[in-house]
């Protein structure tokens, strides 16, 4: 009786998983694992927001397997060892799992691939969870990997991607030990932010099944306005895998302009991913090297974390961070330029902090939309200042999104909620003065070009 393992990392999700549905065709018998992989768990990489959302995943995830006779087999330990144990207790034959793009998925697979061969088990490595197109799958000519995002985009628009899988109907699981499934606060000690939304497959499934019946298709209309908060809430469940991206773009495919907007987003992730691939030292090294200077500051880095610059859009977008572990992203562009523009600050701190709460903290799309916005990455206008009052007037126009965020500034109209240092003394005792002024510090700053 051939049995086989679905390994789930960044897929964990049953519908539209090339892993499951493998080792299901397979196999008689299947080992669905999840292991809790130690080295992750130590990492700075599990912040205490994804901690909570792994573990409402794995649970959604245990559940839909449940509904069709099966289990979550979890471990915890190096998934090298524990893979490995569980091949010898039950003659497992193959491995199937998923490709990433990380250095340390890459190492990850070389060493299942070497510990397995020991054992006559086989490792299948299948099709990207995390992207459409596999990084290196769409090249330029005469390079490795696209570093503008238009023609990757055209080239992207017209690949041929694999077809949507269902979920297995009926599943037969080996019988075997499994670690409980783990609660967020197992996985992680720290508090998790106050307004923190988790999920998984079934939450990730019906939220898809909203955004689509009407929302998506004034996508293009209102994504950038902050205060509508109109976008698709699905970041957190495509960096888990909870949706597959194939299937995601596969059902937003239709003539309106809003879904166009909404695949093209999707297209920037895959964009950032074959960067990384390509150049996995820009996780932490400038892609292009700016000579930047950034200055040294402890007190006004302070100050950005904690939403006190004195910027109201500004302190609005860094207080949703640390309320939701979540930011909306014409938010994040805001705050990003006003770090490293405006206070003229390393894009890595901005990254770190980010990365520290963002349920949807991918390094790849993190750490390469920092550097796009600091003007090290793939920016074709590298001294691009974002103005954070034009940009609030811009985005914000009835300062929803402040009042919302700042509610020292609760009580002030629309007209003065973006430039509170215009109103009579007084008038916002409690909300703090600006840290600096943005036009005289892009003024200052070397190669600096004013504010957009």
């Amino acid at each position: 009786m051939a049995v086989t393992m679905a390994l789930f990392t960044r897929d964990l999700r049953v519908y539209d998983n090339p892993v499951l549905s493998a080792a299901h065709r397979a196999g008689e018998r299947i080992a669905p694992v999840f292991v809790l992989d130690e080295a992750i768990l130590s990492s700075s990489y599990m912040t205490s927001n994804k901690a909570h959302f792994l573990a409402a995943a794995l649970a959604e995830l245990d559940g839909e397997l449940r509904r069709r006779g099966g289990r979550l087999i979890v471990r915890r330990g190096s998934v090298v060892s524990e893979v490995e144990r569980l091949v010898v207790e039950h003659s497992i034959t193959e491995v199937h799992v998923a490709s990433d793009v990380s250095s340390y998925a890459a190492r990850r697979e070389h060493r299942l691939r070497e510990r397995l061969a020991r054992h006559r088990c086989s490792l299948e490595v299948h099709s990207s969870s995390v992207t459409l197109s596999e990084p290196g799958e769409l090249t330029p000519a005469g390079g490795d990997h696209f570093s503008v995002f238009t023609p990757y985009y055209r080239k992207w628009l017209h690949a041929v991607t694999r077809r949507v899988l269902p979920a297995p109907s009926r599943l037969k699981v080996v019988d075997t030990q499994s670690e409980p499934l783990p609660s967020g606060g197992q996985l992680c000690t720290h508090p998790a932010s106050p307004k923190l939304t988790v999920g998984g497959e079934t939450t990730a499934r019906r939220l898809v099944k909203t955004w689509l019946g009407a929302p998506v298709d004034e996508y293009h209309r209102y994504h950038d306005d902050l205060g509508a908060d109109a976008t698709s809430r699905l970041s957190a469940y495509l960096h888990f895998g909870c949706i597959s991206p194939v299937e995601l773009v596969y059902r937003s495919r239709s003539s309106t302009e809003g879904c166009a907007a909404f695949i093209r987003q999707i297209a920037w992730r895959d964009f950032y991913a074959q960067m990384l691939a390509a150049r996995p030292d820009t996780a932490r090294k400038d892609y292009r090297g700016n000579n930047d200077g950034w200055q040294h500051n402890p007190a006004l880095f302070d100050a950005w974390c904690r939403g006190q610059t004195g910027y109201p859009i500004v302190d609005a977008g860094m207080r949703q961070l640390a309320a939701e572990g979540w930011m909306h992203n014409r938010a994040r562009l805001i705050t990003a330029s006003f770090l490293t523009k405006t206070l003229r600050l390393d894009w890595r701190l901005g990254a770190q902090h980010f990365m520290s709460l963002l349920v949807d903290g991918d390094v790849a799309n993190n750490q390469l939309n920092w550097q796009w916005v600091a003007g090290t990455g793939t920016d074709t206008r590298p001294y691009r200042v974002l103005n954070p009052v034009r940009q609030a007037e811009r985005f914000d126009a009835n300062g929803d999104y402040v009042r919302r965020w700042v509610p020292e500034l609760a009580h002030i109209t629309t007209a003065k909620v973006h430039r509170p240092w215009e109103l009579e003394p007084n008038a916002a005792p409690d909300y703090p003065s600006r840290i600096v002024d943005h036009r005289a510090a892009v003024a200052a700053s070397r190669g600096a070009s004013g504010g957009l």
